[in-house]
């Protein structure tokens, strides 16, 4: 039996510890996750691929009783893919994950000769069509939330937001003039701008109200101070205190990140609202298995229906290809004017 990696949020002094930042870089030598989180940043993958990849990469050591990825080849990489698939029953692309973090470390960091990492066989994902919310559906699991997690899931149905997306908003990407959200360094380190719906605007500027009677608590206190992405806190040494650059859903809790020493709130954690989406889900009593993700899915399966093109629907989705989006036709389209011969 191998031994499970957990990587859990560490407290200092009541101030909970970032997560993405369990590594202490060491200048002169550093070790080889370091180096791999330091190679990651100078090519501007998010936060999150990198502790996704530090962690396969820990665990796949692990696994190899700890011997070093030098020593290692193809042999003990499809051994911990196949462990993964067959003993740990993880989904298809949580073992591409998986693999892609490993073929990483060798071609990006180890520099090995890699002709033999293109044969190790990535799992091939299964075709299926994406849950979808109706309309009426939508609209009963929305009145079966409140508060902060409805303003949330309201924009992740109204604006095709992930969820990631939605909680790492600047309260300066919000334009309300326009009508429009800029989503900063999305997948793909792409931005992209998509729409601002009209029925949530008066709830909320109410809770950026909120937020920035919090801020200007905060910065009485001595913080308010937030992680500003790359250099830019050495670019604009006061940006870091605007509100504009706070996040536009921060958590209760301040967070210590570990690396520069900053107490700052970050913002509210996924986990808060796939709890909030779980519950109102059987609340409406809906029999499908909806996450956040389902609201994206239907904000593009229901503009379809609107007739929108579904080049317009890319754009506002964020997708590199057409092909990604044109899933959502088959929902749309799915038995419409085809009359079953049941009824004939």
């Amino acid at each position: 039996m191998h031994t499970q990696i957990n990587l859990p949020a560490q407290s200092e002094n009541g101030v909970h510890q970032h997560q993405g930042d369990t590594n202490t870089f060491q200048k002169d030598n550093p070790k080889l996750l370091d180096r791999v989180s330091i190679d990651m940043r100078v090519k501007h993958y998010s936060r999150k691929t990198e502790e996704s990849y530090t962690s396969w990469i820990k665990r796949f050591i692990l696994f190899n009783n700890k011997k070093h990825p030098n020593e290692m080849g193809k042999e003990e990489i499809q051994k911990f893919v196949n462990y993964l698939a067959v003993e740990k029953h993880i989904s298809v692309s949580t073992q591409n994950q998986a693999l892609s973090a490993i073929l990483y470390l060798y071609k990006n960091i180890l520099r090995k000769d890699f002709g033999w990492l293109e044969d190790v066989v990535r799992a091939h994902k299964s075709k299926r069509l994406p849950v979808v919310f109706t309309k009426v559906e939508t609209r009963e699991i929305l009145n079966n939330l409140e508060g902060i997690p409805k303003l949330i899931c309201s924009l992740l149905y109204g604006s095709g937001l992930r969820l990631g997306e939605a909680l790492e908003l600047r309260v300066k990407d919000i334009n309300f003039e326009y009508r429009q959200i800029i989503v900063r360094e999305a997948k793909g380190d792409k931005d992209r701008i998509t729409t601002l719906p009209d029925k949530i605007i008066p709830e909320l500027k109410q809770h950026l109200n909120k937020v920035y009677k919090q801020h200007k608590e905060d910065l009485t206190k001595g913080k308010g101070k937030t992680k500003l992405p790359y250099a830019l806190a050495i670019k604009y040494p006061n940006a870091d205190k605007d509100f504009y650059w706070q996040y536009a859903f921060p958590a209760e809790k301040f967070i210590k990140d570990k690396e520069s020493g900053l107490v700052y709130r970050y913002h509210i954690h996924e986990s808060t609202i796939q709890k909030a989406i779980r519950q109102a889900v059987q609340k409406a009593k809906i029999l499908k298995p909806g996450t956040a993700h389902t609201f994206r899915h239907s904000f593009a399966t229901h503009l379809l229906e609107a007739g929108y093109d579904i080049r317009t629907i890319q754009e506002l989705l964020g997708h590199s290809s057409v092909k990604t989006t044109m899933i959502y036709t088959h929902v749309a389209n799915m038995g419409a004017g085809i009359k079953s011969p049941l009824d004939g």
